[in-house]
């Protein structure tokens, strides 16, 4: 098995070639948690064709629930949404979110094993590895670890990453009929935390072989949801945030971490001063947090995120959906 600096170092390999051609500013959209229910999964087209119009924009990444946490997780619905990614004329970047697997357990998603809906989440989204989504771009990922989802690439001196954390406890939230989560529902936890954290640990190792001015982590979990927390639900997330904390201070350069989630528009920097929920996490000023709008909230829009070679490395904007129906 590598170690985690040995993939740093061939990460680095791959994106200095990328990083040294980038130059100026150029912007990603972000957007989560959406589309919810049928008239928003019936302007998702719409939704689609306001990324496509917007000329400053060079790539898209979607932090996960395409779908309500109250819906069917069929197979035909994630056909649906394939065919809508498929449409986008920039590379998208997709990490899964908690209501398109780990929550398919409730009866009104169609009471389907999790695990069985990841599998299927990996075979339709992540069926070409090493490549994005929408229009196709060689991309670093972590299928060595049976974990194509997690994604790597560097752009203006910038390296972004995605880390499959979700809602629900991080997929530890009891299935329906339990009271703790099932022997194969922890294996499946504990192998994806170690990756994560191997993840997490190689994306700071090649942002600084690379000399990159910031780092950009994009999930789906939103680990500091006051509703989770009062839930008992953030306990999984304690290594996670432990680890990105150590990176980031060490970095010391700028951190964006952006989630979704909690649907509500918000930015703070929550490891400028640890709290309760992780009070053995280390103080890392230099990273921000940003949850993007979703779910059924107004105003409906997306994160305009800009990367830069010059000046501030990374700044933001929200951008309105020309679809507002919720």
């Amino acid at each position: 098995m590598r170690t985690p600096i040995t993939v740093a170092a061939t990460l680095a390999a791959l994106l200095i070639p990328v990083a040294a051609a980038s130059a100026g500013t150029s912007s990603v959209a972000v957007l989560g948690d959406t589309p919810y229910g049928n008239v928003q999964l019936a302007n998702f087209p719409t939704d689609i064709d306001d990324l496509n119009a917007d000329q400053d924009v060079d790539a898209v990444v979607h932090l996960g629930d395409i779908k309500s946490g109250s819906t069917k997780c069929t197979d035909e619905y994630f056909a649906t949404i394939r065919a809508q990614f498929d449409r986008l004329k920039d590379p998208l970047v997709y990490t899964p979110g908690d209501n398109e697997w780990t929550d398919c357990h409730r009866v009104n998603n169609g009471a389907y094993n999790p695990l069985e809906r990841l599998a299927k989440i990996r075979e339709v989204f992540f069926n070409r590895h090493y490549r994005t989504l929408g229009r196709p771009m060689p991309i670093i990922d972590q299928s060595s670890r049976g974990l194509p989802e997690n994604k790597l690439w560097s752009k203006q001196r910038v390296v972004l990453s995605t880390v499959h954390v979700v809602g629900s406890n991080d997929s530890l939230a009891p299935w329906t009929g339990a009271t703790a989560p099932t022997a194969e529902q922890q294996a499946e936890h504990d192998a994806r935390l170690r990756g994560n954290l191997a993840w997490i640990r190689s994306t700071f190792s090649a942002a600084k072989l690379t000399n990159a001015r910031a780092v950009v982590l994009g999930m789906q979990a939103d680990m500091w949801d006051p509703a989770a927390a009062a839930a008992g639900q953030t306990t999984a997330f304690v290594p996670i945030v432990e680890e990105i904390a150590k990176q980031a201070k060490s970095f010391k350069k700028p951190v964006l971490l952006i989630n979704g989630d909690s649907h509500l528009f918000t930015q703070d920097t929550p490891l400028a001063t640890p709290g309760p929920l992780y009070p053995n996490a280390v103080a890392a000023p230099n990273l921000t947090r940003v949850t993007v709008q979703g779910s059924t909230n107004s105003p409906r829009d997306w994160l305009k995120l800009r990367l830069s070679t010059s000046g501030a490395p990374l700044s933001w904007s929200r951008v309105p959906f020309t679809s507002q129906a919720s």
